[in-house]
């Protein structure tokens, strides 16, 4: 949240607009929401986004629901016209199952803030004071299940360099020491890239594949609810073939991963409370992001993992969908529809969003 002068000028615009509205003597939430709904924007942290009147998995739709930079959602607002009685409407919203983890509700003239299930404080928007501390106690919350996953992120983040290098480290030496059933593995795989992928493919770029799919398969099969990834992904089945042969003489999966254990359960925890594919996808996409900035910053650049929106990507999908319907008469979740990706090889996240959209299979 916004401190010293920043805040300031935020809660004078503030001020202007309830002003502003008084003048003309608006009074109905529709218009005077649009204030305190500014302010939220302007005091949000970075990488924090408001949806407006987004529906939860229960049917309800706050005025406002704060998603963070991992597009989990981390608090809400619901605004009441002001003459309401603000206690009853209360009441009434949280009877139908508005979620009281971290919400605020006001009118304007005051608000209530719960946290955890409870009421936690409440504040006259009159008191810049009580303002500035209503703001700060709603951006500072965390779900106690969410502190958690705060801490294995940093951990992820500490971790994935040392890993990673010690993988290509592994698979360096299975090169040299000519592992038979890893070489033939890994060279069938590499033509397979060549061919269906990239004919000028570098040999390093099979390694860094190898290292790509270890650290995170087991991410991307349980955040998207797909077991059967392996069986319905070409590319990550002849993968897994190599990775056999690797394990086959002196490596432990298992055991490798265990470091990562912790941030595996973790993020598994957060994305069962994704109610659909559009949100799992921008919650992945910003977790292989932090894995390609902290494995491989100069691979993350040159294949775009940053810089690719999520609009961008639901547009992408959408018009597969569209031009499946319109020019063949099916759709991504009918039995037997596969996307070829030609970025697989790259680390392009794009071959994880469209792996499984509605039951399709990504080859």
């Amino acid at each position: 949240m916004k401190s010293g002068a920043a805040m300031t000028r935020t809660l004078e615009r503030y001020e202007q607009d309830l002003a502003d509205y008084a003048e003309r003597h608006v009074s109905h939430e529709g218009a005077v929401r649009t204030a305190f709904q500014n302010l939220l924007d302007d005091c949000k942290p970075d990488g924090w986004k408001l949806i407006h009147e987004e529906r939860l998995s229960n049917g309800v739709e706050p005025d406002g629901t704060m998603h963070d930079d991992y597009n989990l959602r981390r608090g809400y607002w619901e605004a009441k016209d002001t003459h309401d009685d603000l206690e009853t409407e209360i009441r009434k919203k949280i009877a139908k199952g508005y979620p009281t983890s971290n919400i605020i509700f006001e009118d304007t003239r005051r608000a209530v803030l719960y946290q955890n299930g409870g009421r936690h404080m409440e504040a006259d928007l009159r008191e810049k004071r009580q303002l500035t501390d209503l703001l700060k106690a709603f951006f500072d919350y965390q779900e106690p299940h969410l502190v958690s996953f705060t801490q294995a992120v940093a951990e992820f983040g500490e971790r994935i360099p040392e890993l990673a290098d010690g993988l290509k480290r592994i698979i360096v030496a299975e090169h040299q020491a000519r592992n038979r059933a890893f070489d033939d593995a890994w060279a069938s795989f590499y033509a397979l890239c060549k061919t269906t992928l990239d004919p000028n493919m570098r040999a390093e770029t099979v390694d860094e594949m190898l290292v790509q799919h270890l650290l995170t398969e087991r991410l991307f099969r349980s955040v998207f609810d797909n077991p059967h990834f392996l069986d319905n992904n070409v590319i990550a089945r002849e993968i897994e073939k190599v990775i056999a042969a690797l394990t086959s003489r002196v490596f432990n999966r298992s055991e490798f991963l265990r470091a990562l254990d912790h941030f595996y359960v973790a993020i598994e925890r957060e994305a069962r409370g994704l109610s659909d594919w559009s949100e799992k996808q921008g919650f992945m996409n910003t977790v292989y992001e932090r894995f390609f900035q902290n494995w491989s910053k100069r691979q993350a650049d040159t294949h775009g993992i940053v810089y690719t929106p999520q609009p961008i990507v639901d547009f992408m999908c959408a018009s597969v969908e569209e031009v499946l319907q319109r020019d063949f008469g099916t759709s991504l979740s009918a039995p037997g529809v596969s996307v070829l990706d030609p970025a697989t090889g790259t680390g392009s996240f794009i071959v994880n969003i469209l792996r499984r959209i509605g039951g399709a299979t990504l080859e």
